[in-house]
């Protein structure tokens, strides 16, 4: 891939924030979706939830472990999405995060002016994802940041307000390492493979780690766009700190939209694109996209557990067998997530464009 990502935004910036506080009843024509997109043309099933799953039996007795192996596996087969309870991270620490970056984001403009991104890294203040002119756009604005590599992450580049926002999302970020690095092994073991083979094949100890705060401001006409467009994360696995208080989630299960219940203090969990080609499609990543709400305001965390971003990622050889070749053509994380910079959310083409010739 001989394209590399741009240095800046093709038009100028609108914070989708100040459209919430001036627009009443309407919205601007760039953030209407085209009418097959739109939330009020979806199959909905509102009794259906994801699978949730406790934790604390991966340190119960033997029957207990193997069954909370044994539901996660069918999660991950079935769904590509599950919520976790009893995952160890602190619930106080869960809710200061997701609070602390409320508070950022009400935040006088000129102060998150100074962490305004570009397309280059997405890292700061963001309101768009792509760089194609005149696309329509998603009714959000975000702040992404690095974790990993260290020589990745600058705390200087995150916000320095509220006071204690730094300080926070540093051990937030130690927290929901340590977490994805133990669902790892569980994901790697069910696929009948060592436990750290998935691991290995993310680069070991030089994983990547990143975060993209998620602000949806309230919208006059919420039936009519949405806060993110439907896609697959392009990562490797996505732990999400919803806001409990305003579902907004929706996961595509065949051919119907499923409106997550995120449970008060629990991680919802999915596949990435890069673990769909390391287990050669055993685990599939799943389309997902959010709804927007006209009375409140959501704010949502999602971390992304990544591989090192310069080794090609293929499917492990393990699993690559004469009655199951490989599924998909190698190719480095910096090489294909330049296709979701480049291209925004476009449900699941991106992986598809890597499945081998048959």
């Amino acid at each position: 891939m001989t394209k590399s990502s741009p240095q800046d935004w093709p038009e100028p910036i609108v914070r989708v924030q100040s459209l919430s506080e001036r627009c009443t009843d309407s919205i601007p024509d760039r953030y209407i979706k085209p009418i097959s997109d739109r939330p009020s043309s979806a199959v909905l099933d509102d009794d259906a939830n994801i699978p949730i799953i406790d934790l604390a039996g991966l340190c119960g007795d033997p029957e207990a472990r193997a069954s909370t192996l044994s539901q996660i596996s069918e999660a991950c087969n079935e769904w590509g999405f599950f919520q976790i309870v009893n995952h160890g991270v602190s619930p106080q620490l869960m809710d200061m995060a997701r609070e602390t970056w409320r508070q950022f984001f009400h935040m006088p403009v000129e102060v998150k002016q100074q962490y305004a991104n570009s397309p280059k890294t997405y890292e700061g203040y963001g309101s768009r994802l792509g760089i194609e002119k005149g696309a329509i756009l998603d009714w959000s604005d975000y702040y992404f940041l690095h974790y990993l590599p260290l020589s990745l992450k600058d705390c200087n580049k995150w916000p320095s307000q509220p006071p204690s926002c730094r300080e926070v999302c540093d051990e937030y970020g130690r927290e929901v390492v340590k977490l994805c690095g133990r669902l790892m092994k569980v994901l790697s073991i069910n696929l009948g493979l060592e436990e750290d083979v998935l691991e290995k094949g993310f680069g070991g100890e030089d994983v990547g780690a990143c975060m993209r705060v998620n602000y949806y401001p309230k919208c006059p006409r919420p039936e009519l766009t949405l806060g993110l467009s439907s896609h697959s994360d392009p990562g490797g696995m996505t732990l999400l700190l919803s806001d409990d208080q305003v579902p907004g989630l929706q996961v595509r299960k065949g051919d119907k939209w499923i409106t997550v219940k995120p449970l008060p203090h629990a991680f919802i969990v999915n596949i990435g694109d890069q673990i769909q080609v390391l287990s050669n499609g055993n685990y599939k990543s799943v389309e997902h996209r959010v709804l927007v709400n006209s009375n409140k305001e959501r704010v949502s965390l999602a971390f992304f557990y990544n591989p090192k971003s310069n080794i090609p990622i293929e499917p492990v050889k393990e699993l690559v067998k004469p009655d199951k070749p490989a599924l998909y053509t190698p190719m480095t994380f910096d090489e294909y997530r330049l296709f979701i910079r480049l291209r925004g959310p476009c449900g699941k083409s991106h992986v598809d464009s890597l499945k081998s010739p048959r």
